[in-house]
């Protein structure tokens, strides 16, 4: 485990009521799901001690059709101080477990000037699993003050992307299923055409974890070799909604790669487009 990007469950039970410590409860379920579970009843229901839910969908910019999109620094900055976070915090993230939405938080944050952030071991279920205690509720912080440092270069636009699938000055690497990524899969959102930005490597997301966690680091430095990607060049990471793209990020991060940014349209923004190429499609 990278201690740089992931604490325990033990070293978070010795810091629950550190006040410098935010727990940010990032749980959020996959587009096209259809059934019974809200994420916000379930954070209701069962929480980890002094968490806060960190609402992607809501702490994203409503102001564009696309999904998940990063709202602006100053709207980020008052939600972030409504939910008793300030950028000096630690703030360590989890999700259910599966390590799909808590990475998405963890590069919100760090793109926004948070410096300390880290994820929880195993999530949700670990946590469960090893009979810890939780919370229900409502939870009421004190409002606090949060002061963004954009990390400008971490986010990349359509028109960077036309650039980029052109001139190969980056490599895409996109973190959707490998059958989605190859056009053999609708997408969950409807509208979208099938297929991928020409010129772009797979490196599914799903692959990348276990149990809560990244895979080892040898593991991952296989998949990336037979991914025919390179952490020393530069990488931008796509997925359907940006939401994905951040488990690549987190990966390409724990392997120690430096020049990483991550397109937020992602595939919603450049499959709805009629006047963007799209490549493999079955």
């Amino acid at each position: 485990m990278t201690q740089s990007l992931f604490v325990t469950q033990a070293w978070l039970q010795q810091h629950l009521d550190d006040p410098q410590v935010r727990i940010l409860d990032a749980r959020m379920l996959p587009p096209g799901y259809q059934g019974p579970r809200e994420s916000v009843a379930e954070f209701h229901a069962g929480h980890l001690p002094g968490a806060v839910f960190f609402d992607i969908e809501a702490l994203s910019d409503s102001a564009t059709p696309l999904p998940h999109m990063l709202t602006s620094p100053a709207q980020f900055a008052r939600d972030m101080g409504a939910l008793g976070v300030s950028d000096a915090h630690h703030c360590v993230i989890y999700d259910d477990g599966s390590l799909f939405s808590a990475p998405r938080a963890w590069w919100m944050l760090q793109t926004s000037g948070v410096r300390q952030v880290s994820l929880l071991a195993g999530g949700l279920d670990g946590w469960r699993r090893a009979c810890l205690p939780l919370e229900e509720g409502q939870p009421a912080p004190a409002p606090q003050t949060f002061t963004p440092r954009i990390s400008a270069n971490r986010v990349r636009s359509l028109d960077d992307i036309r650039r980029i699938s052109t001139d190969g000055s980056a490599q895409i690497v996109d973190a959707r299923p490998a059958a989605r990524f190859r056009g053999e899969a609708p997408e969950p959102r409807p509208g979208l055409l099938r297929g991928h930005i020409p010129g772009s490597l797979n490196l599914p997301w799903n692959q990348l974890v276990q149990d809560g966690q990244l895979k080892p680091l040898q593991v991952l430095a296989e998949q990336l070799r037979q991914a025919g990607i390179d952490p020393g060049l530069p990488i931008v990471a796509s997925c359907g909604s940006g939401v994905t793209a951040a488990v690549a990020v987190l990966a390409l991060t724990a392997l120690g790669a430096q020049d990483i940014s991550l397109y937020d349209g992602s595939w919603s923004e450049w499959g709805a487009r009629s006047d963007t190429p799209i490549a493999d499609v079955k």
